[in-house]
């Protein structure tokens, strides 16, 4: 008899970015391998904060099978604009879906939750204990920490009241799991800090890239990037984590160049906001998200992929969009805290340059200088390909949950 799985995350297909697209190939993997899969969701909905046109007119309770998995999706309130409240009214109602959706499922030998967000932990404990099952953690984001970095919550006091029961919660539900699993060192170091478990119920598992998909050897130009001009990236959410008033700075400080545009291809709560700030500048593009199939041909018609995070963001979230920018062979320009699990990657694969977010002189030197050295661009991309593919292979990180998989059920 087979073996089962649940998996109980917000974000699943057909959302193909971030938490969406690794949930989703987890659980295409685990299918392949001739185990039962249920995914236990909400409609889909992300990076835009609106459900998809598709699924607007679906019932509110809503079950489908897709390449093989069963799915149960419950229609969750999706706020227009995400506020710190919104967002806890958006999860929390679909926390209440949730629970009636897992009273459907009949068996499994392991529930693992995926967390953003820390509620799918409570309602995968009840469904493990119900099923005598094994609960599997699998922390992408750790959400209370970025929310609170961030300036979501504006009142101070009531900030540090509010989170310091969170994070009691948080440590409560993650103590409940068999099995804690997260996405980088730094990441792995924060749930020590958070939950005193045996070292064999702590797992590193980082997100992976397909190589064979993202190919720089055979791409054809995008439609966004088909300028002569030295082309700069950005692409993904449009969100509170990224730093974009030192974006902004740095596209009104590179205008003057003629040779240079920016182009921004994402959605998320920021981007209206964004638009606004820069509506009289030229050098600087907007588009809507890609599918995932141009994925690899637009990020390798880029000369230059940026990343400009918080600087008191400091590994509450590795950024998976990092593995994609990498596998792309071109050079990565990343701001942030040097603390951050990134700057390690950036510095250990030498594939660019990452600066303190204060640094904006240094950056702009840094993007003359590599707008004029084509050879500096391609020893940079070289590294960034030659690193991602050594150690964050798509079968080699899955072969990991496998292994992961059968020895929680020994």
């Amino acid at each position: 008899m087979n073996k089962s799985i649940t998996i109980i995350g917000i974000n699943y297909y057909p959302e193909d970015t971030a938490i969406g697209l690794y949930t989703s190939q987890l659980a295409e993997y685990f299918n392949e391998k001739n185990i039962d899969v249920t995914v236990v969701s909400g409609f889909p909905y992300y990076p835009a904060w609106r459900i998809t046109d598709e699924y607007k007119s679906k019932k509110t309770f809503y079950s489908e099978n897709i390449n093989g998995i069963k799915i149960l999706r419950y229609k969750q309130y999706v706020p227009k604009n995400p506020t710190f409240l919104k967002r806890i009214l958006h999860l929390l109602d679909f926390s209440l879906g949730t629970f009636i959706n897992i009273l459907k499922i009949k068996e499994t030998d392991v529930v693992i939750c995926v967390v953003p967000f820390i509620g799918s932990v409570f309602l995968g404990k009840i469904l493990a204990k119900s099923k005598k099952a094994k609960l599997w953690v699998h922390v992408q984001d750790f959400e209370f920490d970025a929310v609170s970095d961030s300036n979501l919550v504006e009142n101070k006091t009531n900030k540090n009241f509010v989170f310091k029961g969170l994070f009691w919660v948080e440590k409560k539900l993650l103590k409940s799991a068999d099995l804690l699993s997260t996405i980088s060192s730094s990441m792995i170091s924060k749930l020590h800090e958070k939950v005193k478990l045996r070292p064999e119920s702590k797992k590193l598992l980082p997100n992976w890239v397909d190589s064979n998909f993202i190919k720089p050897e055979d791409y054809k130009v995008h439609r966004y990037l088909t300028s002569s001009k030295f082309k700069i990236l950005y692409s993904g959410n449009i969100g509170e984590k990224q730093d974009w008033v030192f974006f902004i700075e740095f596209v009104k400080e590179l205008e003057c160049i003629d040779d240079i545009e920016i182009i921004v291809v994402g959605n998320g709560s920021k981007r209206i906001w964004l638009e606004e700030q820069l509506l009289d500048l030229d050098n600087i593009y907007f588009y809507s998200p890609v599918k995932y199939s141009e994925l690899s041909n637009l990020l390798c018609s880029a000369d230059l992929h940026v990343l400009f995070q918080k600087i008191d963001v400091i590994d509450t979230v590795m950024p998976s969009k990092i593995l994609a920018m990498m596998s792309s062979e071109k050079p990565s320009l990343i701001t942030g805290n040097l603390k951050s699990e990134v700057y390690s990657i950036i510095r250990k694969s030498n594939s660019g340059k990452y600066f303190e977010t204060s640094d904006i002189c240094d950056v702009l030197e840094f993007v003359k200088k590599l707008k004029l050295d084509k050879p500096l661009q391609e020893e940079y991309g070289k590294n960034a390909r030659t690193f991602v593919s050594e150690n964050f292979s798509k079968t080699k990180i899955l072969n990991q949950f496998m292994d992961t998989f059968e020895k929680l059920i020994e």
